[in-house]
């Protein structure tokens, strides 16, 4: 997946609060809707995620061709049940949709030699 500044498509950021008793929980569930619903939803452009040190705290990256791709694929009844597991595993959890504003890459010193 290759992040552009391009007008077109939808970047959806997802940040999920839980403990870190949880975290393993919550990254098998996340991993699973991404490896048996989300990969295969019209509009879906690939996906990232991360966990923090402290396992308190995931990130989503997903990128979509549409905003309207996106929230389709959250109306499907399968993400909706999942949606509803992975809440109570969590603190709280939170999508966001942005639109790439700017892409920063390396200059010629801090590329790997």
């Amino acid at each position: 997946m290759q992040i552009t500044a391009q007008t077109d498509g939808q970047t959806v950021i997802s940040t999920f609060e839980m403990t870190p008793g949880t975290c393993a929980d919550v990254l098998d569930a996340l991993s699973d809707a991404y490896d048996k619903v989300i990969r295969f939803q019209p509009g879906f452009l690939g996906a990232a995620i991360h966990v923090n040190d402290a396992q308190t705290r995931i990130s989503t990256y997903s990128r979509w061709r549409t905003r309207t791709d996106f929230q389709a694929m959250l109306r499907t009844p399968a993400m909706r049940e999942r949606n509803r597991a992975i809440a109570q595993l969590c603190a709280r959890f939170e999508p966001v949709m942005y639109d790439v504003a700017a892409v920063i890459t390396p200059g010629p010193d801090a590329a790997p030699k």
